[in-house]
């Protein structure tokens, strides 16, 4: 599997990608995956640090009724990274499409990658006309 193919961040019916990830960040999460198991991400609303992606050990953060998978990470790995986020933020991010990317410099958070010395970032854009449209018609899961 190609660790930059975006088809994990799917909608199952859907054409249109919510996450992707840059092939830096699939590079450490196949590195946490190995110390750490299989993990997740939470694309954090706030506090700590800012809206950064966190990502945790799976089932280590409990997604729960008030949460959405936006969508699968494909790294490279048998499993995918499931990224979650609140249904209230996505209320306000719905219009976008996420990329999970990687950055010199230690976060304020208690993401697996602090100790690497690195922190996740999200990228985002506005998803085209089209894109917003596909995506709408296959609705984030719970």
């Amino acid at each position: 599997m190609d660790p930059t193919d975006s088809t994990g961040g799917r909608a199952t019916g859907s054409t249109t990608s919510r996450v992707d990830v840059s092939g830096e960040a699939a590079e450490l999460l196949r590195r946490l995956t190995g110390t750490h198991g299989p993990v997740m991400f939470h694309q954090s609303g706030g506090c700590c640090d800012g809206s950064a992606p966190m990502c945790y050990p799976d089932g280590d953060f409990l997604v729960g009724p008030a949460d959405v998978l936006l969508g699968h990470l494909p790294i490279g790995l048998d499993r995918p990274v499931p990224v979650w986020m609140s249904k209230a933020q996505f209320e306000y991010w719905q219009h976008t499409h996420l990329t999970i990317d990687v950055v010199p410099g230690r976060g304020a958070g208690f993401s697996l990658e602090a100790p690497e010395g690195v922190r996740f970032l999200t990228r985002s854009r506005l998803l085209t006309e089209e894109e917003y449209a596909a995506a709408r018609a296959v609705p984030p899961t719970r």
